[in-house]
C-alpha cells in the first residue's frame, strides 16, 4: 500500500545525500584521484554492492537481460551510468559545484525537447516558456558579456552531462516499462563498471591511506581517502539512488523527480557554505531562472520519466 510521507521521506533524503555526495567527491578528486580512475571506483563499488543487495533482496534480478532489454540496458550502462558518472565528475572538479549541478539539470528541457521534436509528442507550450528561462539564466549565470566566466572544459562536461542525463531518462523510461527496475539498475551499472574499467582501469590502491583535506572552510580537517571512497560508493551512489528507487513505491514518478530538482539549489548552497563558493547578484537571479526553467520542464510532458541516478 503506497504511503506518501514515506516516499517523500525516501526522496528527500536522497537528495540530500546526492548533494554532500558533490562535495565528498570534490574532496577525493583534489586529493589526487585522476577523475576517470574515481569514477571506475564509484561505479564498480556501486554495481558490486547492487549485486549483493539483489541476492538479499530479489535474485530473479541477477537474470542477465537478453533482446532489446539487453541492448536498451547496455545502453543505460555505458550513456546513463559510465557517461554521466565522468562527465559529471570531470564538471564538479573544474567548475563550482552549484554551476555544474545547474548545467546537469538541463536535462529535463533536453528531454522535452527530443519528445516534442523528435518524438513528435504532445506537451505543454510551457515548455517554450522552460527553454527561454534556462537558456537566458545560463546566460547571466555563466556571464557571456565578459567572455566564459568559467572553465570552458568544465562548462563543456556539465553540458555533455545534461545530455547523458537526458538519455537516461529516456532510456531508464524504455526499460522501466517492461523490466524490474532493480533488475535494469543492477545491469546498468555492471554494464557501466565494465566500460569503466576498459577506459580507466584500477591499476592499484596504494594511495587509498593517503589523507585527503575537506577543502574550504573545512580545509584545517582531513579524512582518510578510502574512507571518502566508501562514502561515496555506499551513501553517495547505493543508498540515494535506493531510496528513490523504493520512493517511485509510494509516490507517483513526477512527484520525485520534481522533488530531486532540489538539488541544485542545495549544492548551489553546500558550495556557499562549504566551499566558499558565491555568485553576484545577477548571477542568482540567473540560477533561479534556470531552476525555474528546471521545473517549468520537469511538468512539460504528459508521460512521467524515471529517475535517473546521481
Amino acid at each position: 500500500m503506497p504511503r506518501p510521507r514515506l516516499g517523500y521521506v525516501l526522496v528527500l533524503t536522497g537528495a540530500v545525500l546526492f548533494v554532500i555526495n558533490a562535495g565528498v567527491s570534490r574532496v577525493a578528486m583534489r586529493a589526487g584521484l585522476d577523475p576517470g580512475v574515481f569514477t571506475t571506483m564509484r561505479v564498480t563499488g556501486a554495481a558490486l554492492i547492487f549485486i549483493m543487495l539483489s541476492l538479499v533482496i530479489r535474485r530473479s534480478a541477477l537474470r542477465p537481460p537478453t533482446g532489446r532489454s539487453l541492448l536498451l540496458i547496455a545502453a543505460l550502462g555505458f550513456v546513463g551510468v559510465a557517461g554521466l558518472q565522468l562527465t559529471y565528475n570531470i564538471a564538479i572538479d573544474r567548475l563550482p559545484v552549484g554551476v555544474a549541478l545547474l548545467l546537469e539539470y538541463l536535462a529535463p528541457v533536453l528531454v522535452v525537447l527530443w519528445v516534442r521534436l523528435v518524438r513528435k509528442d504532445a506537451v505543454h507550450n510551457r515548455m517554450w516558456i522552460a527553454i527561454a528561462c534556462t537558456l537566458i539564466g545560463l546566460a547571466i549565470v555563466g556571464r557571456v558579456w565578459d567572455g566564459l566566466a568559467f572553465d570552458a572544459l568544465g562548462v563543456a562536461m556539465g553540458l555533455a552531462a545534461a545530455v547523458c542525463f537526458a538519455a537516461y531518462f529516456l532510456l531508464g523510461e524504455h526499460n522501466l516499462d517492461v523490466e524490474d527496475p532493480l533488475r535494469v539498475i543492477l545491469w546498468a551499472f555492471i554494464i557501466g563498471a565494465i566500460v569503466m574499467n576498459i577506459f580507466a582501469p584500477l591499476t592499484g590502491f596504494d594511495g587509498l591511506g593517503r589523507d585527503a583535506s575537506l577543502l574550504g572552510n573545512l580545509d584545517s580537517f582531513s579524512v582518510p581517502l578510502w574512507l571518502a571512497i566508501v562514502w561515496i560508493v555506499l551513501l553517495g551512489t547505493v543508498t540515494p539512488f535506493f531510496a528513490q528507487l523504493v520512493a517511485l513505491n509510494h509516490l507517483p514518478a513526477t512527484i520525485v523527480t520534481i522533488v530531486a530538482t532540489l538539488e541544485p539549489v542545495g549544492v548551489l548552497i553546500l558550495g556557499w557554505v562549504w566551499f566558499n563558493e558565491s555568485l553576484t547578484a545577477i548571477q542568482v537571479f540567473g540560477g533561479v531562472l534556470v531552476l525555474s526553467g528546471i521545473g517549468l520542464a520537469q511538468t512539460a510532458r504528459t508521460k512521467p520519466a524515471a529517475l535517473p541516478p546521481q
